[in-house]
């Protein structure tokens, strides 16, 4: 389809956060623009051939191609008009909305909408990102795009190999590039311990003798045109390389994985303040930022292990961005709502790593609030407790927290007699 000029909602981004926000706004009775900068939806998903997609949300274990088209399936019975290969240049706020530049291979299109929900995604760290010293030679890879060249392309970047980075699209790789006939010397990881969730660490390299080392990283690449060797050094408790530790290992291959960073030019361009712990907007219950009208869900508000969570985050985000846009005179959409009163802040104390969302909008203070959070560290037997002043809201009991697996917790806003301007406070303690 054509697109035309106004529209209700306007997604940026198509993976598994957009696709679920188009469809939930679609379904809430507003009129739709998805817009994508590749040439098909689906994003990251379409090269994770792997299994576990969608145990919460369908109850199955599928690959990320067959998680996408359960959803590109449901778009396909929606009036959602979708734009590919186009890229959102500038947004800027307008009387009751907001101005979209469009730029694609047809030209530049300036179009309107009442609402926005970035869902921008996330994209990797690289090698200059993590200070590895040395040239430039090929064979450096980030975890993402060695799996599109096996994946997608058909081709294997290295025969013989080491990955950097215990994250979960890392250990991911070392399994597949070990069932191509790589070989995967290790994964090395900079940190006391791994980065990826418990069942990749023992699916991806237990099961396949890949060896994990922890407290070393990468300090120096050699090699000119193709990449020859790299210098493997043991790290401090504060991840410095410790000097006269240094192995050189020969590999014609390095794979980062190496940490996500949420994507969001979009939203800072609009002055969307961004949390330092999450490095995502700042929002409420309804994934409302802290400017009136714009929506963030999926790896852009906060990097998920799961896809179900991000598809979750999204739907919510294009229930409400629909809901918004049909208020008379769109609920002063634009405007910077940081200063509002009518917040009570969710406040994590300091074992957390990260919690969202980070306010809670008493005007829609009912239902059940999903929470996620992350500890900062490794722990055992922990209680968690939620209290607004001298109330006890909730108390649950873990046997164990680790910081690469976020947990969610609900919260029944009905029932907890919230007030504005509560602090809603978090704390771990000890069993």
């Amino acid at each position: 389809m054509k697109a035309e000029g106004r529209y209700d909602v306007t997604v940026i981004g198509g993976g598994p956060a957009g696709l679920a926000a188009a469809i939930a706004a679609d379904q809430a009775g507003a009129r739709v623009l998805l817009v994508e900068r590749e040439e098909r939806l689906g994003g990251i998903l379409k090269q994770c051939i792997h299994d576990g997609f969608g145990l919460i949300r369908f109850g199955e274990k599928l690959s990320g191609p067959e998680y996408a088209h359960r959803y590109l399936e449901a778009l396909g019975n929606t009036g959602v008009v979708v734009r590919l290969l186009s890229f959102a240049s500038k947004i800027t706020g307008e009387a009751g909305g907001f101005e979209l530049v469009l730029v694609s291979r047809g030209g530049v299109d300036v179009l309107r909408t009442k609402t926005l929900v970035l869902s921008t995604g996330c994209r990797e760290r690289t090698a200059r990102q993590v200070t590895i010293h040395g040239t430039r030679p090929a064979g450096v890879f980030t975890a993402g795009q060695a799996q599109y060249y096996t994946n997608i392309l058909g081709q294997l970047p290295a025969r013989r190999c080491v990955i950097l980075g215990s994250g979960d699209i890392g250990l991911i790789m070392a399994r597949r590039l070990t069932l191509e006939g790589a070989e995967v010397l290790g994964v090395y990881e900079a940190k006391q311990s791994p980065s990826g969730l418990s069942r990749n660490i023992a699916q991806c390299l237990e099961d396949f003798d890949i060896p994990l080392y922890t407290s070393r990283t990468v300090t120096e690449v050699f090699g000119h045109d193709r990449l020859e060797a790299v210098e493997i050094s043991r790290v401090d408790g504060r991840m410095r390389p410790i000097p006269g530790t240094g192995e050189r290992i020969a590999c014609d291959g390095l794979i980062l994985s190496v940490g996500l960073i949420p994507e969001n030019e979009l939203a800072e361009s609009l002055g969307v303040p961004i949390h330092p712990a999450t490095k995502g907007p700042i929002c409420d219950q309804r994934y409302m930022t802290m400017v009136s009208g714009v929506f963030s869900c999926g790896n852009a508000l906060q990097v998920n292990d799961l896809v179900d969570y991000v598809s979750e985050s999204g739907a919510a985000a294009g229930h409400y961005a629909a809901l918004t846009a049909g208020r008379p005179a769109a609920a002063g959409i634009g405007r910077d709502r940081s200063a509002d009163g009518n917040f009570a802040e969710l406040i994590p104390d300091e074992n957390f790593l990260c919690i969202s969302p980070q306010r809670l909008d008493m005007d829609y203070a009912d239902g059940e609030l999903p929470v996620f959070f992350r500890s900062r560290e490794e722990r055992g037997r922990t209680i968690l407790r939620v209290r607004a002043g001298d109330r006890e809201l909730l108390r649950r009991n873990y046997a164990q927290l680790r910081p690469p697996e976020m947990e969610r917790i609900l919260l029944p806003l009905g029932d907890l007699d919230l007030r504005q301007g509560d602090r809603i406070n978090f704390s771990m303690e000890g069993l």
